[in-house]
């Protein structure tokens, strides 16, 4: 992955020197997600950026269940399946800090951290976004910003170290942070604060600061990236649009600041005028997640509603009905995001935007329920009138050829449609 990486490093020269660049970054675990990035970056010969973040995988097994080692593992092995070379693969490690442990006090949480760091730097993930913006216990909401940069900073240590051990390529560093935290906004919106011009120099001068006191100079040379928020995130059914205008003067610091780039994350759902403009801004690294697995999710229920014309079975529960009650009989990963009424909460489960139904796929009862669904449609191909109708988006594709009516490529295309989106942004 290194040739790889040396390209991703080199993406705030390229820019400051006046050509156009940028990068999407993948951020999701399910294996027909990462099969669709691997396929879409074989066919236009381009690096794919895939990251997992400090809750979804982690030294402990995160969500997932699967440590740094194995989703390193788990993204080689569907590489190999597709035949995309591992030259072009840039795995990364999204707010690694204390926020799994947050509800432990801060020695407690920065060492489960630390363990975690070394585990994705071991590991061979090349682009740490460290963040350790979150307040642990007794710290209230957010510790102090000299804080936050110190404890990034003792973080890098630990990834430079576990580098030293292995002889592997040395890491690229990303650092700030934005609202919300992992995992997608609590609240409805209306507007956003745009990070300011000098929220983002502070940021960079005191995370400079605490690198240089850990005789860090080295590391942070390599640090590319800077997390600020331009205007963009997306709710349960709302999506605040990036306004150029509204970033000018926080996109202008980057004259300032040759060394990086700005990433932006919740990038999901906006017109691909808003994501070219983000590019063109300097936000070179989008981050991408619920809306890939939002569109696989849409093909799936488009999917299981066809195998009922095509295959219909009594017995055979439907995929929406086998959800609701995966997600009812485990409420954790929705219950303090949706609210309203019961009849307003089922829709969300299965339509919001934030799309927290991705949490459930992994499930034992989930996974039967996607098999039992692709086995009963099996080989054959879909006639183009019901693609017309339960896959909109997909049947001009399909139409011209360019996608074959089989149900596992319908799922795939549906994820690579968004891709093309982030694909024409970048450039």
């Amino acid at each position: 992955m290194s040739r790889a990486t040396d390209r991703l490093a080199a993406i705030a020269a390229r820019r400051a020197a006046g050509e156009r660049c940028g990068i999407t970054s993948i951020c999701s675990a399910h294996p027909l997600v990462i099969e669709a990035a691997l396929r879409h970056g074989k066919a236009r010969d381009a690096d794919v950026l895939i990251e997992a973040t400090c809750n979804q995988v982690n030294h402990e097994g995160g969500y997932t269940g699967m440590t740094p080692g194995d989703f390193r593992r788990f993204v080689e092995t569907i590489a190999g399946k597709v035949g995309f070379s591992l030259d072009r693969l840039v795995l990364g490690g999204d707010h690694l800090g204390p926020n799994p442990w947050k509800h432990l006090p801060a020695p407690e949480a920065m060492a489960k951290a630390a363990r975690m760091v070394d585990a994705y730097a071991m590991a061979g993930f090349t682009k740490i976004h460290l963040d350790a913006s979150m307040g642990c216990a007794g710290e209230g909401a957010a510790p102090p910003d000299a804080t936050i940069a110190a404890r990034a900073a003792e973080l890098a240590e630990v990834a430079e170290a576990a580098t030293e051990r292995t002889g592997g390529t040395k890491p690229v560093y990303v650092i700030g942070t934005e609202v919300p935290v992992p995992g997608g906004a609590l609240e409805a919106m209306d507007h956003l604060a745009v990070t300011t011009p000098e929220a983002a120099r502070e940021t960079v001068r005191i995370h400079r600061d605490a690198f240089s006191r850990r005789g860090l100079d080295q590391a942070f040379s390599r640090a590319l990236g800077v997390v600020v928020q331009p205007g963009v995130e997306f709710g349960n059914a709302e999506v605040i649009t990036y306004e150029p205008e509204h970033a000018r003067a926080l996109a202008g610091t980057l004259r300032d600041l040759p060394q990086f780039v700005f990433e932006a994350h919740s990038t999901d759902y906006q017109p691909v005028s808003a994501l070219t403009a983000l590019v063109d801004d300097g936000f070179a690294i989008l981050k991408v997640g619920p809306w890939l697995t939002f569109a696989l999710r849409e093909a799936l229920y488009g999917l299981s509603h066809i195998a009922e014309i095509l295959v219909s079975d009594p017995a055979r529960e439907t995929l929406p009905a086998a959800m609701e009650r995966v997600m009812l009989a485990a409420p954790d990963n929705w219950k303090n995001y949706y609210h309203g009424s019961e009849a307003e909460q089922r829709i969300e489960r299965h339509f919001s935007y934030s799309d927290r139904i991705r949490y459930y796929w992994p499930a034992p009862a989930a996974r039967q329920a996607v098999d039992a669904l692709m086995q009963a449609l099996g080989d054959r191909d879909i006639p183009l009138p019901l693609i017309s109708q339960y896959l909109g988006r997909l049947d001009a594709a399909v139409a011209n050829r360019s996608v074959v009516p089989k149900a596992g490529e319908l799922l795939i295309a549906s994820v690579t449609d968004v891709l093309d989106i982030y694909a024409g942004a970048t450039g």
